[in-house]
């Protein structure tokens, strides 16, 4: 068995650096996947398999979307923060030490996660009942939260709610499959893609130099290790919610801001598993697969994850420096236009498959009014307002 919960392990890996690396491909799309496909060709194999390859993938992912999101402009919705302190570096030609802040503070997430595992799984069995109940009027306050902490407060509030409205149409389309792949892809993808290329990016010769690890990176740790338990118990709240909520705990520069991005990317998902086992709360499409593939998580079903997820943090983290260093090495060489006409045409062709011809439909609006919100010049975190109103319209009523 050891051997293939390593090959299995490995597989996860490889297909984690695919979603990570691809823009538009989501691990969600692979859970999917595996649970239609669990009825009928994965039938024979032990679900401890599947929740090993689940288990890899989803962290191997969290340490490579930046990659694409810093030197691509292309961010998921767990990334969408990094393209303007990333974009900011990588136009300086510092942009491998802007995907290597990113890796390191995922890396850091690893450790903290397993330190509060077990201390989250106590307060969680006393406090998660309670927790339900106030739901949405912390999500509420999480929504004034944002608009408070900008510059210009009427552009994020109507950001918030155009896209609130946005969401809320689209995910009760019933006809519409997938509704959120084009929707969030739309307003975070290719959105920034097409800002892009009419601006005519020019991605200068990047320098290959590691950043600097002090006890400055502390705060932007503890910041990540407050907030991220947050997204991951709150629906509606992603990793680029918890990022400003951590960011305000522990003000920080750009560089410590990328640095707390990916501590919480990984954290948030990292602990998702947690929540699963404590309060049976599925956050991510990872736990989602996982449950419908294996059910509820026993005690030694989720030491086996924290374990999985531990050595594939460490591989990925290697893995990942050295992608980043591979692109760093070729980003100023490549056609930056072209090869973001590329990626729409690429992203287009999946929703299509994804999500059909209404798909297309969402996909197309969901960028004009990626577009619009980012011209307004406020963090593109607002945006979430997508899915922020239509589940506290849904708690509420």
């Amino acid at each position: 068995m050891l051997i293939e919960i390593i090959l299995f392990m490995f597989l996860g890996i490889a297909a984690g650096t695919f979603t990570g690396l691809i823009p538009g491909i989501h691990i969600n799309l692979v859970g999917v996947s595996l649970v239609a496909l669990s009825a009928s060709l994965f039938s024979s194999l032990n679900p401890i398999y599947i929740v090993t390859f689940i288990s890899s993938m989803a962290i191997t992912h969290t340490f490579l979307d930046f990659i694409p999101s810093i030197f691509l402009g292309c961010p998921d919705t767990d990334t969408e923060l990094s393209v303007l302190p990333g974009h900011e570096l990588l136009k300086s030609g510092k942009g491998y030490e802007a995907v290597l802040l990113t890796i390191y503070g995922s890396l850091a997430a690893i450790f903290i996660l397993i330190i509060i595992t077990f201390p989250s799984i106590l307060i969680l069995n006393n406090i998660y009942s309670t927790l339900q109940k106030i739901t949405p009027y912390i999500l509420i306050a999480v929504m004034f939260f944002l608009i408070y902490v900008e510059k210009n407060r009427v552009s994020a509030t109507l950001v918030i709610i155009l896209t609130g409205a946005l969401g809320f149409i689209i995910l009760n389309l019933s006809s519409l499959k997938e509704p959120l792949f084009p929707m969030l892809t739309g307003l975070f993808g290719t959105s920034m893609l097409i800002i892009s290329i009419k601006n005519k990016v020019k991605i200068p010769e990047q320098e290959i130099s590691k950043p600097k690890m002090d006890k400055s990176f502390l705060s932007p740790l503890m910041g990540a290790t407050i907030a991220a338990p947050f997204s991951s118990l709150l629906p509606g709240l992603g990793s680029g919610q918890a990022a400003v909520l951590g960011n305000s705990i522990s003000k920080t520069g750009k560089r410590g801001f990328l640095f707390l991005l990916g501590a919480t990317n990984t954290l948030v998902m990292g602990f998702s598993f947690v929540t699963f086992y404590a309060v049976l709360r599925t956050r991510t499409g990872a736990v989602v697969a996982i449950q419908e593939i294996a059910g509820n998580l026993s005690g030694k079903m989720l030491i086996l994850i924290l374990s999985i997820i531990t050595i594939s943090g460490i591989i990925s983290f290697f893995w990942a420096i050295s992608l980043t260093k591979f692109f760093s090495k070729r980003i100023s060489t490549i056609n930056y236009s072209r090869l973001s006409i590329i990626t729409i045409s690429t992203i287009t062709i999946l929703v299509f498959l994804f999500s059909g011809g209404l798909g297309l439909i969402v996909f197309a609006v969901s960028t004009f009014t990626g577009i619009y919100c980012i011209s307004l010049n406020v963090r593109r975190t607002n945006m979430m307002g997508c899915l922020l109103i239509p589940t506290i319209i849904l708690y509420l009523f």
